[in-house]
């Protein structure tokens, strides 16, 4: 009998081609990236990101290269917008654009500075509640009930009345019961994701808490607290211009959105530009954070991703 030489071109292969499998391996992307391009495809997040990123470039330059100096008295009171002032100006001859762009940056310090604080201490704090357990997780978390049970704006009102005014004791008191919620989510991903094997694994090996918190809880639960802080900022801007507006926020002659508003009010109706423009920035700014809150929101979780 003989021998029947088989070649290559004799067998069919069956199921994907080397090929073929590369070019799918190729196309696997990563947790982050699927993220990014979810929310690029949201197209209201992307407006309110072109929004803020405007806002945040005239808050920084418009100030440095106005001709006009936000305390500045220019001997024109109460102008209509016109070329030389493009916003008008106020009932002490101040050029109202450019305490616009100052009254921005002031709103956003705050904000950022209240947000970034709340993560911090929340982020701690809900991470030894979630991990801990037991009696200890239930003193921590009556201590937000009680703490959450009186109205946060009467909290900071009373401390802002014991306090002077100004920027320092402005950003303590929006972040004195501030960090409750965040503290309430980061605990809640915390207890969801400790008894995950990972978890257990690497606690049988002999990982402190706080390598367990730094390595594997917070890093997974990065998605609720980057979306809690988005929304937290917009809260924070809002809370600012409302105390500013009742006189417990920025001292005069420096201006923020809430302290523009107020003076803006007064004169409604003969001046009613000094309103109209720091109460369109609140609101577009507001708008802006929370369009991207929400576009954040959908992108990291997947059962709303597209």
């Amino acid at each position: 009998m003989t021998e029947q030489v088989l070649s290559q071109e004799s067998f069919e292969i069956i199921g994907g081609r080397e090929s073929e499998t590369d070019i799918l391996s190729k196309k696997t992307i990563s947790f982050w990236e699927q993220v990014i391009q979810a929310f690029l495809r949201n197209k209201l997040a992307i407006l309110g990101m072109i929004l803020l990123f405007i806002v945040a470039l005239m808050a920084i330059f418009v100030p440095i290269f106005s001709p006009y100096d936000y305390a500045e008295q220019s001997g024109h009171y109460n102008m209509p917008p016109s070329t030389s002032n493009w916003f008008g100006t106020d009932n002490l001859s101040r050029d109202v654009f450019v305490r616009t762009w100052i009254g921005a940056r002031i709103s956003l310090i705050i904000a950022f500075s209240a947000a970034l604080i709340n993560v911090v201490i929340g982020v701690i704090y809900g991470s030894i509640s979630g991990l801990v357990g037991g009696r200890v997780d239930n003193f921590m978390m009556r201590v937000c009930d009680i703490l959450n049970s009186v109205p946060e704006l009467l909290v900071i009102i009373l401390l802002l009345v014991v306090l002077d005014q100004g920027l320092l004791p402005m950003i303590v008191a929006l972040s004195l019961t501030g960090w409750i919620r965040m503290a309430r989510i980061v605990r809640a991903e915390v207890m969801s994701l400790k008894n995950q094997e990972y978890v257990l694994a690497s606690r049988t090996l002999g990982a402190g808490a706080s390598h367990l918190i730094s390595k594997h809880l917070l890093p997974n639960a990065m998605g609720s607290i980057i979306v809690t802080m988005t929304l937290q900022i917009p809260a924070a801007i809002f809370n600012e211009s409302f105390l500013s507006y009742i006189g417990l926020g920025i001292t005069p002659p420096l201006a923020s959105w809430g302290t523009m508003a107020s003076e803006g009010n007064e004169a409604i109706m003969t001046a009613p530009w000094r309103l109209f423009f720091p109460a369109l920035l609140i609101s577009l700014t507001i708008f802006a954070f929370n369009a991207v809150g929400d576009g954040l929101r959908d992108a990291l979780d997947p059962k709303l991703r597209d």
